[in-house]
């Protein structure tokens, strides 16, 4: 063989062996393209999957918010109706001590010399047993059932704190 054959045989063969390179790189990229979109599909899933569990699980606060919420409404409203009604027995016990329907009196002490004791006062509603009692002006009367009126709207409020607080750490 001549040098220039030989020459013509080696490029030909280098031409051949660059066009087989070429196309098994063309072969790799493809396949490689392949398994990326197929891993960019499993990622994808994984979001779509994990979107879905995070929505389910705010749906399921959200109702446990609107229960609680609701509970809540419902404790409030019981005390508020509790708070009412101590308002207007309060009230009607005003009333009655205004317009001398009703007296109240404290129970005296027995005199320490061992002298007699009075005797019983009765009241509008009946007799009242027990030792001497005095009756009571109907101011310091009604200052008593104000004080009275603030102790029992006091307990209710903390009856619905207490409530609430056990609403919410449930």
């Amino acid at each position: 063989m001549s040098p220039a054959t030989l020459k013509v045989a080696l490029a030909g063969a280098l031409l051949l062996l660059l066009a087989t390179a070429g196309g098994v790189w063309k072969v790799q990229d493809w396949r490689y393209g392949k398994q990326l979109a197929e891993q960019s599909g499993a990622h994808q899933a994984d979001l779509t999957a994990i979107s879905n569990a995070a929505a389910a699980q705010q749906r399921t606060e959200q109702d446990k918010r609107l229960a609680l919420e609701q509970r809540l409404a419902a404790s409030d409203q019981t005390h508020h109706e509790a708070l009412t009604n101590a308002q207007k027995d309060q009230a009607r016990l005003r009333d009655r001590l205004a317009t001398s329907d009703l007296r109240l009196s404290v129970l005296l002490a027995e005199d320490s010399t061992g002298g007699c004791s009075m005797s019983a006062a009765t009241g509008a509603g009946g007799v009242v047993h027990g030792g001497a009692r005095a009756r009571l002006d109907p101011a310091h009367a009604q200052r008593i059932i104000g004080i009275t009126d603030e102790g029992d709207r006091g307990l209710i409020a903390l009856q619905a704190c207490q409530a609430y607080v056990r609403e919410v750490s449930h």
